[in-house]
């Protein structure tokens, strides 16, 4: 009998469609997990859509359904999952479940995305209240083992900002090491301010080729999709927009060797405590075109002789012209299952992870293009996600998304 692997996932929830929790459990469910989920939110659906109604979670009320499980002894769990959160005391109370969990089984995993904002237009942008940074800081991403930010979340992690590409070559020499004593993990990704034409690149969601949009620049091909997360409570889907055709480094700067910046960001994060470290999104350039995203990952391992052995590797994606949600939640559930499936094999966890992503969303497009008719642009009702259909994708994905090991 197969031994029975028990997840508590803390996110949103919507009646219809896939985000947050609904965009998790089934995925997890079908690789065998049990799921345990408590919904921060649940709204009627998604916020991309021009209505939505629901109720907010708040910390109490938190505390009181987790008092419940552990008043019955059933507050045992092998993963635990997190996604967007905007509320200061809810994020914290999250952390002292963490650790009061981790009390109870030291081989507890806790998977978080740290979902705090992403870029528009070049330049960063925070989608969720300021005072949930050094929340994350201080308190969450220690005691997290995997997380999966995006190069914008990196960098708010980090406290610092690399403003071109010889600063992040410079970066890849090591750590800086400031203030009280700690490493000041300087900026995580070289962004490369991109400029063409007075247009900036678009900004990456996921390593499965998406991306967040923001208000159309003059003069560029980016097409609008959702409003600021801050708009949004508690839902806060992923969106993905349209490919921006800029070139990928400024005129006159040498590109940065993908490799040689990704060692220094892996470093830098891994010395904040996780041991697996998925940045989703990056605007380093891609030697297959502007149309290529790069997603960096890394694993550090402790050898019984007390010994680290770190994997890194590097994905290329080519970017989907649509907007969906939920994409960031199914990728990081994805995530937990493969790591979980493969713990030793980062390479073959994020290849099968955004392999199922891909097969996913090419399954969504079509079906959405199908509905809406030649010519006509899907609703937010026809992009959700075609999570059932891709069942037998999510549980054995062919491998079209190959990782470089570096």
């Amino acid at each position: 009998m197969e031994e029975e692997c028990r997840v508590l996932s803390i996110q949103s929830h919507v009646v219809r469609g896939y985000v947050g929790n609904r965009a998790a459990t089934f995925p997890l469910q079908v690789l065998g997990f049990e799921i345990d989920a408590v919904n921060s939110v649940q709204f009627s659906n998604h916020t991309g859509y021009t209505h939505w109604k629901g109720q907010v979670l708040n910390a109490q009320e938190l505390h009181e359904l987790y008092a419940g499980l552990k008043l019955n002894g059933v507050n045992k769990y092998d993963y635990v999952l997190t996604g967007y959160t905007r509320d200061k005391s809810f994020l914290a109370m999250v952390v002292d479940i963490v650790q009061e969990l981790k009390q109870q089984n030291s081989k507890l995993v806790y998977v978080c995305d740290p979902v705090m904002g992403d870029k528009w237009n070049g330049e960063g942008s925070m989608y969720v209240p300021e005072d949930l940074l050094p929340v994350y800081r201080e308190k969450v991403v220690p005691v997290a083992d995997i997380i999966t930010p995006n190069q914008f979340e990196a960098e708010l992690l980090s406290g610092r900002k690399i403003h071109s590409q010889e600063e992040a070559l410079a970066e890849a020499c090591g750590l800086v090491l400031a203030d009280v004593g700690r490493p000041t993990r300087r900026d995580l990704i070289c962004r490369g301010r991109v400029e063409a034409s007075g247009r900036t690149a678009a900004h990456v969601l996921s390593a499965a080729a998406t991306v967040r949009c923001a208000p159309r620049p003059p003069g560029s091909a980016v097409t609008p999709c959702l409003p600021p997360r801050d708009q949004r409570s508690g839902a806060a889907p992923e969106a993905v927009a349209a490919t921006v055709p800029v070139a990928p480094w400024v005129t006159g700067l040498r590109p940065v060797l993908p490799h040689r910046t990704g060692q220094a960001v892996m470093d830098m994060l891994h010395a904040m405590g996780p041991d697996t470290v998925v940045i989703t999104s990056s605007d380093l350039p891609s030697s297959r075109g502007s149309d290529y995203l790069i997603a960096l990952g890394s694993q550090r391992t402790r050898r019984p002789d007390g010994t680290t052995l770190t994997e890194r590797i590097r994905m290329e994606m080519r970017r989907v012209d649509a907007v969906f949600v939920g994409t960031g939640d199914l990728f990081a559930a994805m995530l937990l299952a493969w790591t979980h499936k493969h713990p030793d094999n980062l390479k073959v966890a994020c290849e099968k992870t955004v392999s199922a992503m891909h097969h996913v969303l090419q399954r969504t497009i079509q079906c959405a293009r199908a509905q809406a008719g030649e010519g006509r642009k899907p609703s937010p009702a026809q992009l959700e996600l075609r999570m059932v259909q891709s069942k037998k994708d999510i549980e054995d994905p062919e491998i079209v998304v190959q990782a470089t090991v570096l």
